[in-house]
């Protein structure tokens, strides 16, 4: 390639979108690396906007860039992609040059996450601070608003947009935790938000490139995005980049506070306070629905940050949840301080709110479930790293995890009520829906958590005359003239306002609170214990079974069974769990029940009459049929009747009931051998069905004896057990031949058994043919005649 004084910037972008389908990427990230180095900012600006959208792909997703999300450790690629792009890597490199100019990129305001673009396009200002003071623009013969980024905005927007842009990916193919989006994700967290020590300094100096403050929200706008909080408990430089004159410290938290705003937008809001207010409703369907990948991603922020807030200083943790003065904290501290509360928690409510009601009911909600444990958790993160709440006297601030629990009430209470009517509604007989009832169970049954929680809602429920005493004053000793006992008052009184402004921030003035230790959701807690005990008793119920069936699998009882009682077996019907799986569900319900029990103050003789009540329910149903009523083709499920096929309570002796000929291929017959005896059959049927039906119709012992032999007796016989309708029982017992059964590996092997003992009393393959099929017809007569004897 020419020198760089020697390059027109149109030649550049040229030869790199030339090299871009002819050359490897090996050989791409070489030669973008040299470039970045020699060539001058304004060279570089104009490739800069075609490189990142090369890298990460378009916003519409019609192009994939590099497959970040499919890139896994495993690829050759790997390691030269995620050192191409780490943060103190090339491309970073890259936008530090570009960020020391005055440069901007445009980005389509309709790619925004659908709360900013309304919020724009009313011309209302965005809740983030990082839409504002944006001038929006429509391109040169398009309407479609613009917002201008600067080079760190541009980039890391791209990079938050790739997780959620839908991709043209073949089935079967999705990010995993492993792959290079993952792990630069990752690799940005503990760069721009370190638990240990500041933040690098970029390599150029971001003067030229910084943006003035935002001048300050007029009153009437809404501070929802940050909660209740006003912008004035921050310093300065929280909610925007510093200015030219700006203290050095706040000069580089600019891009930590850019890069954890950019992904809470972009990850986590797609649903407006307004929108969840108005339809709190499992059925109200939104436009975006977040993939488990996306949730991975989102829990992976969540425990960052609060490792990343757990990282505060010893000296920089307020005396009381009261005090907001921290004139002496570093701006990285500051930051630490009220990145979880200020940033992250509303959006990730919502999130979590239309996860809960909107995800399928299968295995893949644990995704969203670890999610918000992790959530819930901080102590978790802590330096201590305890796996539950620490006690008083740790080395953990005492009152910082109950004050977590207050800001946070919603989080623990509805979220809470949502998880227990998704269980009542899922398969708990299988162990991966099991495990997620019992990890719930378990991190709400730590010690003290639900203590502080049901403190919480009695903070809530304090009358709302209480508000009305805040005093802005601060404390005041004993010998000042004031008491330890208005101290205690102010710190109870500034709790209440703290729950208050939580709960009514998120759910309105009027909104009508559910204690998670009322009396409602006690009774759907009951309801809950009880169908944990009847997908225990159903797991053990199937694993009898599955241990007998396995042992009465034995050679001759597969070959002395009928084809009719074969036929009666469920197609498909293999366990889905095996015994160790039956097993470990017994082991997560039994754990799940006990803390069930400690949570809500159950004692032992409670558990045991609702298990035994449960049990003698089961008993007394175990051989009645699912709640049906009867339709026109046959039986239709009630919704009880749903409710109990789902927790396994009860079932229909599920049998095939359709044409025999036209069931599924079974695993014991032989396919050629089906299709063709299926072709034989209905060219005999079709030529001879007539004299068929005439003999059938016969009354007399030949008619029988044909009866016998061309028509399904037990089809006739058999009741209807699920629903099916009459015309088709009426086809089943039409007179016809059905040579299907000659298809059966296990009839093969005894006609097998039979020539070769033919052969052994020296009887050819005619004489053996002639003394089966005699032996055939013998057998029909004698059956024929004990059926008109016992008659």
């Amino acid at each position: 390639m020419a020198a760089a004084s020697l390059q027109h910037p149109g030649f550049l972008l040229a030869n790199l979108k030339a090299d871009s389908s002819t050359k490897t990427l090996l050989q791409r990230c070489q030669e973008l690396v040299k470039i970045i180095e020699d060539y001058p900012a304004k060279e570089l600006h104009a490739i800069f906007s075609w490189l990142v959208e090369s890298i990460f792909g378009s916003l519409d997703g019609v192009l994939g860039g590099w497959n970040l999300r499919l890139l896994h450790s495993r690829c050759t690629d790997f390691p030269l992609v995620v050192d191409f792009l780490k943060p103190s890597g090339a491309m970073m490199k890259l936008v530090y040059k570009l960020q020391a100019e005055e440069y901007k990129y445009e980005v389509p305001v309709n790619y925004l996450p659908a709360p900013v673009k309304a919020s724009i396009q009313e011309g209302v200002l965005p809740d983030c601070p990082l839409f504002h003071n944006r001038p929006h623009f429509p391109m040169s013969g398009v309407l479609t608003l613009n917002m201008a980024l600067n080079p760190f905005e541009f980039f890391m927007f791209y990079f938050a947009s790739c997780l959620i842009t839908p991709k043209n990916f073949s089935s079967g193919q999705h990010g995993t935790t492993d792959s290079a989006y993952f792990v630069l994700v990752d690799m940005y967290l503990n760069y721009f938000l370190p638990t240990e020590g500041s933040v690098p300094p970029s390599p150029f100096s971001d003067n030229r490139g910084s943006v003035s403050a935002p001048p300050p929200r007029s009153s009437n706008l809404s501070l929802a995005g940050y909660g209740v909080h006003s912008p004035s408990l921050l310093k300065h430089h929280i909610f925007h980049q510093p200015s030219v004159n700006a203290d050095p410290a706040a000069q580089e938290i600019w891009r930590s506070e850019t890069l954890l705003q950019m992904f809470v937008e972009v990850w986590l809001h797609h649903y407006s306070l307004e929108m969840y207010q108005k339809l709190q409703s499992p059925q109200v369907k939104e436009p975006f629905s977040p993939t488990e990948e996306h949730v991975l991603v989102v829990r992976l922020l969540v425990k960052h940050l609060h490792a990343f807030s757990n990282s505060l200083k010893p000296e920089q943790l307020p005396s009381s949840p009261t005090t907001h003065s921290h004139a002496h904290a570093s701006p990285l501290e500051e930051f630490k301080r009220v990145v979880v509360q200020r940033f992250v928690q509303q959006k990730l409510f919502l999130f979590l709110q239309h996860c809960f009601g909107h995800w399928p009911l299968d295995a893949s909600f644990r995704a969203v479930l670890e999610t918000w444990l992790s959530f819930i958790q901080p102590w978790r993160y802590s330096e201590e790293k305890s796996s539950s709440v620490p006690a008083e006297g740790s080395r953990s601030e005492p009152d910082k995890w109950e004050s977590f629990v207050q800001e946070n009430l919603l989080v623990y209470t509805k979220l809470f009520q949502v998880f227990l009517n998704r269980a009542l509604r899922t398969d708990l007989v299988n162990a991966k829906n099991a495990l997620m009832v019992f990890r719930v169970a378990k991190v709400f049954s730590q010690p003290s958590l639900a203590e502080m929680i049901q403190k919480a809602e009695q903070l809530f429920l304090e009358p709302e005359l209480v508000l009305h005493h805040r005093q802005p004053r601060g404390f005041l000793t004993p010998s000042q003239g004031g008491s330890f006992l208005s101290s205690r008052q102010r710190m109870v009184t500034d709790a209440v306002f703290r729950v208050k402004s939580h709960v009514y921030s998120l759910e309105g003035q009027d909104c009508q609170y559910k204690q998670m230790f009322g009396s409602d959701l006690r009774v759907v807690v009951v309801k809950l214990i009880q169908i944990i005990a009847q997908a225990r008793q159903t797991a053990k119920r199937i694993s009898d079974q599955s241990t007998e069936a396995a042992a009465s699998k034995s050679l001759l009882a597969w070959l002395t069974s009928s084809s009719t009682e074969s036929n009666n077996v469920l197609f498909g019907a293999e366990l889905e769990e095996s015994n160790e799986f039956l097993k470990k569900t017994h082991e997560f319900l039994d754990k799940a029940l006990e803390n069930l029990c400690s949570i809500f103050k159950l004692n032992q003789s409670q558990l045991t009459q609702l298990i035994s009540n449960v049990t003698s329910c089961q008993d007394d149903g175990e051989s009645r049929l699912p709640d049906c009523i009867v339709g026109e083709d046959g039986l239709v499920l009630t919704d009880l009747g749903r409710t109990q096929i789902i927790n396994g309570l009860r079932r229909f002796d599920i049998q095939y009931q359709g044409d025999p000929e036209l069931q599924p291929i079974r695993s014991y017959e032989n396919a050629l051998l089906v299709r063709f005896l299926y072709r034989m059959s209905s060219l005999l049927n079709q030529k001879f069905g007539g004299h068929m039906t005439k003999l059938c119709s016969r009354p007399d012992f030949l008619g029988r004896l044909g009866r016998h032999y061309l028509t399904d007796v037990g089809a006739a016989a058999a009741p209807m057990r699920s629903p099916t309708s009459s015309r088709r029982l009426d086809r089943m017992r039409c007179a016809r031949v059905s040579l299907r059964p000659l298809a059966s590996y296990r009839t093969l092997l005894i006609l097998l058994l039979c020539y070769t003992l033919g052969t052994i009393f020296s009887f050819g393959p005619a004489s053996s043919t002639l003394l089966i099929l005699a032996a055939a017809f013998l057998h029909g007569m004698l059956m024929t005649v004990c059926v008109d004897y016992t008659r």
